[in-house]
């Protein structure tokens, strides 16, 4: 399967592009920066451009079959209001369709759409405006993100992570719709391993599962 990984050189878009060498697929990655790529192997193709610039995009969606998304905006960002990953998420959308391809698995929050609903009301009602405006500028945009996502024609899948850890992968992890069994993280690897998994699964196909170790 040839895939095209968005955000490849992100804290966890590093992670995922290892996994998705690991598991044989044939790999595109568009960066602003290649020096920022660690990795080199035969079966990545590394592409210099903008995912903000359709021209780079639709360069990077020739001959594939499916799109991960898993744009950041760098760390916790600067707090201020941001449209990026949502705007960006409906350029590579608008290019997949012209382009024929179906398959998306995105990147998104614990506490975007209903999965508000998972997190303690404490949290959401003072530790989050309050203390934690970074992530809740996050949230917002990711909010807008998976409303486009939701609306396309695509067969996709989002997937929501709570806190990401660099801790030993643990070889398992809890995927759920409705909360149930949800914690608090998730180790990159974990995490990895389920997007990556997601593109030869169709138990999520339209759906939005949060997931956690």
């Amino acid at each position: 399967m040839n895939v095209v990984i968005f955000g490849a050189t992100g804290y966890s878009g590093k992670a995922i592009l290892q996994e998705a060498i690991h598991c044989n697929f044939k790999v595109t990655v568009l960066v602003r920066d290649p020096l920022r790529l660690t990795l080199t192997h035969p079966n990545l193709k590394v592409i210099t451009g903008d995912v903000m610039d359709r021209h780079s995009v639709a360069l990077s969606l020739d001959g594939q079959d499916a799109v991960i998304q898993c744009l950041g905006i760098g760390g916790k960002g600067s707090a201020k209001a941001t449209t990026f990953i949502s705007e960006a998420t409906g350029l590579i959308i608008d290019e997949m369709e012209k382009k024929g391809i179906k398959r998306l698995v995105a990147m998104s929050n614990v506490g975007a759409g209903n999965s508000i609903a998972f997190l303690p009301r404490f949290f959401v009602q003072w530790i989050l405006p309050y203390f934690m405006k970074w992530l809740q500028v996050i949230i917002d945009d990711k909010n807008r993100m998976e409303v486009r996502i939701m609306s396309s024609k695509l067969m996709w899948t989002i997937v929501r992570c709570p806190n990401i850890t660099d801790k030993p992968a643990k070889g398992v992890f809890r995927a759920t719709l409705d909360g149930e069994g949800l914690r608090l993280s998730v180790t990159r690897k974990d995490m990895a391993a389920f997007m990556i998994k997601q593109l030869n699964d169709d138990t999520y196909h339209r759906q939005a599962p949060s997931i956690s170790n």
